[in-house]
């Protein structure tokens, strides 16, 4: 008795129904967002590589300079604007699949979110944040751990938009699916701090939007 797979053939396979729009969105709620900044990293990095016995005790760490906490948390481009991390609304639509009864897995094969600059810091994809205003600061005091608080800055834009370019396979996913599968994502998911379907907690109303053309 002979065993194995039955011979079906040469394989056949179609090129990717790949197609890119642009899609304008208007934050329903103020946005604030939080970047893990270089100092933060350099700082960790700094007391990971440095013997128990040479740390500084507590009383010995240097002042908190708020603006640098301040701006350490924005997304600032190459060319000098304000942006939100392009892989977030990515996310945020990915996440949104389980409102409408999507396989996420397959929605991650097919839409993609296109980036309009890079971080000058890190390199991240970014989309740019359209508003008439600069952020404000958001200086809020948080949950730490073991009891204790700590007072953190944030940049806040109370008023903003974005021009949100997709690409998608319409072989796996309609036009129309794509426009209110990313409604969805910001109405029920959002983007940066104090969202509503936040990780770690239930959100502060924060990161909103819904698409407006």
């Amino acid at each position: 008795m002979a065993f194995g797979k039955k011979d079906e053939g040469v394989a056949v396979i179609q090129s990717a129904n790949i197609v890119r729009t642009t899609l304008k969105i208007k934050g329903t709620a103020p946005l604030v967002l939080n970047k893990f900044s270089n100092k933060a990293k350099e700082t960790m990095m700094e007391a990971m590589a440095t013997p128990k016995s040479q740390k500084k005790a507590k009383s010995e760490r240097p002042v908190r300079n708020y603006d640098e906490d301040f701006n350490g948390a924005r997304h600032i481009s190459n060319e000098g604007w304000d942006g939100i991390s392009a892989p977030a609304f990515r996310t945020a639509m990915i996440d949104a699949c389980r409102t409408a009864g999507l396989v996420m897995s397959k929605t991650k094969m097919a839409v993609f979110v296109i980036a309009d600059g890079f971080d000058a810091e890190d390199g991240t994809p970014l989309v740019k944040i359209i508003s008439e205003a600069e952020p404000e600061k958001s200086i809020l005091p948080v949950r730490v751990g073991m009891g204790t608080s700590d007072i953190r800055v944030r940049p806040m834009w109370r008023e903003w938009s974005c021009n949100v370019t997709l690409e998608f396979d319409t072989d796996m996913i309609t036009p129309e699916s794509v426009v209110n599968l990313l409604d969805r994502a910001g109405k029920q998911v959002g983007v940066g701090e104090g969202r509503p379907f936040s990780k770690t907690s239930c959100g502060m109303g924060w990161g909103t939007f819904e698409v407006v053309s």
